[in-house]
């Protein structure tokens, strides 16, 4: 009876939702920002922007699980969920901070191709997220998880290709280590997508 007067659910798959379209925005600022050096202060403050919408999500979940009786998934698991998307945007903004302190004048096609990469990941983990309130989907969320593995596969060989081309071309001992940075950033993005694939496809193997 106790549980009746106290609240139920709350609107956490919403919340997710419009964490990961944050995700996805700032992802797609970042590959313009890469391609478009010229430009990079706009869209460094268009990824901030993100960042701080979707922080208050998260914290705007953390504080539901805290007034929530019944939640929808384990308690652990939405906070791992909500942090570690927290994590993916905190990063794209520590590329684009990075790009902008470093004052980068110009970046390589492997920098190029890693930003392309964390926006088809992002994709993916839009994907993911916006099946979760419906464990029927069980097979398409882990279709997109395991799409997330492949594509940070891909980073990893893309990073081992920019820092051998790196160290065996680079002459200018700034530039290398700028481009080094910026290289290992962009990766630990796909990195953090994975991490977040795991803790969704532990969801969906505890839920469906």
């Amino acid at each position: 009876m106790f549980g009746r007067f106290m609240p139920t659910e709350g609107k956490f798959f919403e919340i997710f939702n419009a964490h990961a379209e944050h995700i996805v925005s700032a992802s797609r600022e970042l590959e313009l920002l890469i391609d478009n050096l010229g430009e990079a202060e706009v869209h460094k403050q268009n990824i901030q922007v993100s960042e701080k919408a979707a922080d208050k999500l998260t914290h705007e979940a953390i504080d539901l699980l805290h007034k929530t009786f019944i939640t929808p998934l384990d308690r652990d698991e939405i906070h791992k969920l909500i942090t570690t998307m927290d994590d993916i945007l905190d990063l794209m903004e520590d590329v684009a901070t990075a790009i902008w302190l470093y004052d980068v004048q110009s970046v390589t096609s492997e920098a190029s191709q890693l930003a392309h990469i964390c926006s088809a990941t992002s994709a993916q983990v839009k994907n993911a997220v916006a099946l979760l309130s419906d464990m029927k989907q069980a097979r398409q969320i882990l279709k997109a998880c395991e799409e997330i593995d492949r594509l940070e596969s891909e980073a990893d060989a893309v990073l081992r290709t920019a820092m051998s081309k790196l160290f065996r071309e680079e002459d200018d001992v700034k530039t290398l280590i700028k481009l080094k940075a910026i290289y290992e950033l962009l990766e630990s993005i796909t990195d953090k997508c994975e991490d977040l694939a795991n803790i969704i496809e532990g969801i969906v193997l505890e839920n469906a």
